[in-house]
């Protein structure tokens, strides 16, 4: 299994995982591999600077140490965000879910309104 971390699921992650249930740690544990995106990234330095997060340390570093793998973001995933529904208006999550539809990639996710488009979800919280 091939996975995508929405950013929440990450930085849950990155504090320990508590908040992910069993189902859901099991499956990013022993997946062939997880993806974090650098939408999350900017998603992250956005919060970062509004002084909305505080971060351990740099975010590529949390996704290095995590053994996880980094997305970029291509024209396509961002011209695929143009394709979707409007069940979801913040452009972090529309360009995650169209990166996940776009490389064939189950979206790890708790956002219920995600949850609403096409695509192979792994709810976080199972």
């Amino acid at each position: 299994m091939r996975l995508l971390l929405d950013t929440r699921v990450f930085l849950w992650w990155r504090g320990g995982g508590r908040r992910i249930g069993p189902v859901a740690t099991d499956r990013i544990t022993n997946a062939r591999q997880v993806y974090v995106s650098a939408a999350s990234a900017w998603e992250c330095a956005i919060k970062v600077r509004l002084g909305k997060l505080t971060l351990p340390g740099p975010f590529g570093e949390g996704v290095d140490h995590s053994g996880f793998d980094r997305l970029p973001v291509t024209i396509e995933h961002a011209e695929g965000t143009g394709d979707l529904p409007g069940h979801h208006r913040d452009p972090f999550d529309r360009l995650l879910v169209s990166q996940a539809n776009c490389e064939g990639l189950v979206f790890v996710t708790a956002d219920d309104m995600v949850m609403k488009y096409d695509l192979r979800v792994l709810p976080a919280k199972e």
